[in-house]
């Protein structure tokens, strides 16, 4: 089934000035790091929103970790309390462009994981419906494992541009196994010399290239005519600049204008790990508070102090580890004396607390999450129509799949004006 076109320039621009106007008007309910915001046992719309606070207030420690796996029944619990969860909601619908599984040789998905297969094949077949080009560009390749299905599906030649030249080498020794015609090229996505391997006669694909990867190719698409784009773009935060760069004129006057973390906030849903990545997230949280709280009221400290990852096995190893640990990074001192030691549970239970509130506070960011995604999805879209493209928004895999999992589609309207110009 091919999604259904995309509304017109004019449609698109009013969601997307709709949106901006909604999320700038509510920013005091999701502009706020939780984690942060947590060394305050008040919630910080009590004067704003009291009966919204109040609502908060009431829900059981169970009730918070429920409502946090369920963000329809969370939006519907808040929309009383917030009157433009409804709209922004609507905003966010989007129609679903869920193919047909694919019928694909015996192997193909030897060493990938279940769902990265899954949305493999789903944005494989979502490009191949889609397509009048006579030649794949698949961006950021990875080993080509997108690629290898478009090749096998289409019998058309594929490009596939990758960073890491080892990634390249196995990839292309992939596809001479199994006799496909693709061929790896290595190459900086972020640089003016990718430009080079893009051609009108193309449809690039590009699975989750993250931040300025995605918005890179879109700014070319124009430069060098390609003839359609296939994108799910992921990890928004990643980029070279601040903030967010918008890309279309409409999104350059918009009155909202993200930071780096704030393009973190479309990305705290995951769908993967399941219960042990929940309770690895809940200890090392709890660690990290503990800390904190220990060296703002033992040591007076005003600000928070960062610490680097850790290994998730080191979390069994307690929390008087996690310190040790710590001190190895930062001279941070803790737990020189007895004192300090016999105080740990002190601390932890400070953290725990610190834990729940922050996660109560988080329920109402989490129903901005997708709206803030769409709002960086129809810039980009607005971008590519900016450029002559006809452009579709869907869906192309379940949420339990992958939340990410928006797809941006682009056809170039005018193809003649772009072919002459090569010739």
């Amino acid at each position: 089934m091919q999604p259904q076109l995309s509304q017109s320039c004019k449609d698109l621009a009013q969601s997307f000035t709709t949106l901006d106007v909604q999320l700038h008007q509510t920013q005091a309910l999701w502009r706020f790091e939780p984690f942060h915001q947590s060394l305050s046992p008040v919630l910080p719309w009590l004067d704003s929103h009291p009966e919204l606070c109040e609502c908060l207030s009431a829900l059981t420690d169970d009730d918070i970790l429920d409502l946090k796996e369920d963000t329809p029944r969370l939006i519907q619990l808040l929309s009383p309390f917030i009157p433009q969860l409804s709209q922004l909601t609507r905003l966010c619908e989007l129609p679903s462009n869920l193919p047909e599984e694919l019928a694909l040789p015996q192997g193909f998905e030897v060493g990938i994981p279940g769902r990265k297969w899954q949305q493999i094949c789903a944005m494989g077949q979502a490009a191949l419906t889609n397509n009048n080009s006579s030649e794949w560009l698949e961006w950021c390749a990875g080993k080509g494992y997108l690629g290898q299905i478009l090749a096998q599906q289409s019998q058309l030649p594929v490009i596939s541009f990758e960073w890491q030249q080892s990634l390249c080498d196995a990839g292309q020794m992939i596809a001479q196994q199994r006799h496909l015609p693709m061929s790896f090229i290595q190459g900086d996505a972020l640089s003016q010399g990718a430009k080079q391997v893009l051609k009108p006669n193309q449809h690039a694909v590009a699975l989750h290239a993250c931040g300025d990867l995605h918005a890179h190719l879109i700014e070319m698409a124009a430069e060098v005519g390609l003839s359609a784009l296939t994108i799910s773009p992921c990890c928004y935060h990643l980029t070279r600049s601040d903030g967010y760069k918008a890309l279309s004129n409409l999104g350059q006057q918009a009155l909202l204008q993200l930071t780096k973390q704030e393009l973190k906030i479309p990305l705290q849903e995951t769908v993967t790990g399941g219960q042990r990545v929940q309770l690895h997230r809940r200890q090392e949280m709890t660690y990290r508070l503990a800390v904190d709280s220990l060296l703002r009221e033992g040591r007076c400290e005003k600000h928070y102090t960062r610490l680097p990852s850790i290994k998730k096995s080191q979390l069994s190893l307690g929390f008087e580890h996690f310190c040790h640990w710590a001190n190895q990074y930062k001279p941070l001192n803790l737990l020189v004396d007895n004192d300090e030691q016999s105080n740990m549970s002190k601390w932890l239970y400070r953290a725990e607390q610190r834990f729940m509130l922050m996660e109560r506070m988080s329920l109402v960011q989490q129903v901005f999450r997708r709206a803030l995604e769409m709002w960086l999805v129809y810039d980009k879209a607005l971008k590519l129509e900016e450029q002559g493209y006809q452009v579709s928004l869907s869906t192309f895999c379940p949420r339990l799949v992958t939340p990410r999992n928006i797809l941006i589609q682009a056809q170039r309207v005018n193809t003649e004006s772009y072919t002459s110009s090569f010739l």
